[in-house]
């Protein structure tokens, strides 16, 4: 086990935040002045270190390029009330980063690297926190297979890093989505509940499409009969339904387990919304909606937090929605706001402090 304190740090010599105007801060632009760096070799991890951020060099023989063994989280930091911060369930993310690793046949990564490496790693930057509401650090732990061999298997060496960035909110706007009944994210039995880098590529191609059409996102269906709803490409989806919140299940293996997700469905139990957790089919939206039952439908995610939709639009759906109007997931958004930013209190311990 690596205690935290044996952490080696080495600091920048000049930060560059100066450059850096916090209240503007675009998502994935910017990147704080220290990285989070560890080995793992001969079946252990060592030498854990914090450096200045910046480039570094790797083998063109690299696995990870090759086969595609990479996996990361989505995690972030915020500065509370009364200027201290806190990180939004990290625990949560690291047993996430796990599951994803024994999918893809890579080693855990242990606690002590992962939560303490970057409480310091943030300590360190503290300054690049920002203070304004819907801005926040983001928190992007990833390893990747780090063996200089083109060969199919896993490899036997590793490399695991935390980078940081501030970020304002990732869409301003409500959304336009599309949904998808042609292209497939995930089937049963495959990778798509793991947070691997793959996903996210296999699902460029159809996301563009759809932007060309003047589309944000794109709402992906089963891959067997484009039936069952499943989520949105960089966030799960949710329905509010007369007094209902829904949501698709996890049993099919192919939606990611959302921490913000399950911090949603905390939330409208609070509220007093029945939620369902099920196989939920287009046709059952579009009659809600023709009904007047379906009021509203959101968004969320680490990125995204909570993020209306406006429009949902594919080859049998045209739903359009007045967002102004709604009521359910502004309040589900204030509450978990009011929680990360420390205008409430924490009563599910889900904020960690960085100290």
């Amino acid at each position: 086990m690596i205690d935290a304190m044996e952490i080696k740090i080495t600091r920048k010599e000049t930060s560059g935040l100066k450059d850096v105007v916090l209240e503007n801060a675009a998502f994935g632009r910017h990147f704080c002045d220290h990285m989070l760096v560890a080995n793992y070799a001969d079946g252990a991890w060592s030498n854990p270190e914090i450096m200045p951020y910046g480039q570094f060099s790797i083998s063109p023989a690299n696995a990870a390029l090759h086969y595609g063994q990479s996996i990361f989280e989505g995690i972030k930091a915020f500065r509370m009330a009364e200027g201290d911060i806190a990180i939004f369930r990290p625990h949560d993310n690291w047993l996430r980063f796990n599951r994803s690793a024994q999918r893809m046949e890579m080693p855990s990564v242990p606690e002590e690297i992962f939560i303490e490496g970057m409480r310091k790693l943030i300590a360190l930057d503290a300054e690049w926190v920002p203070g304004m509401l819907d801005h926040s650090l983001y928190i992007r732990p990833f390893m990747f297979a780090a063996d200089p061999f083109i060969g199919v298997r896993p490899s036997l060496t590793y490399t695991f890093m935390i980078l940081i960035s501030p970020t304002g909110p990732y869409f301003s706007q409500p959304m336009r989505i599309y949904v998808e009944d042609q292209f497939v994210r995930a089937t049963p039995g495959g990778v798509g509940f793991a947070k691997t880098a793959g996903n996210y590529a296999a699902a460029m191609y159809p996301t563009n499409l759809a932007r060309q059409k003047g589309f944000d996102q794109i709402l992906w269906t089963d891959a067997q009969e484009h039936k069952y709803i499943e989520e949105i490409g960089v966030m799960n989806v949710f329905f509010v339904v007369g007094n209902q919140l829904w949501t698709p299940s996890l049993e099919s293996g192919t939606i990611l387990h959302g921490i913000t997700r399950d911090s949603v469905i905390t939330i409208g139990k609070e509220m007093g919304l029945e939620i369902r957790e099920d196989r939920i089919t287009v046709d059952e939206l579009v009659e809600a909606y023709k009904s007047g039952e379906l009021r509203e439908v959101f968004g969320a995610g680490t990125a995204a937090i909570i993020s209306p939709i406006k429009e949902l639009v594919g080859a049998n759906v045209n739903m359009q929605f007045d967002v102004d109007s709604w009521t359910v997931s502004p309040a589900i958004k204030k509450r978990l706001n009011d929680i990360r930013y420390g205008q409430a209190p924490d009563d599910y311990n889900w904020m960690v402090s960085i100290y």
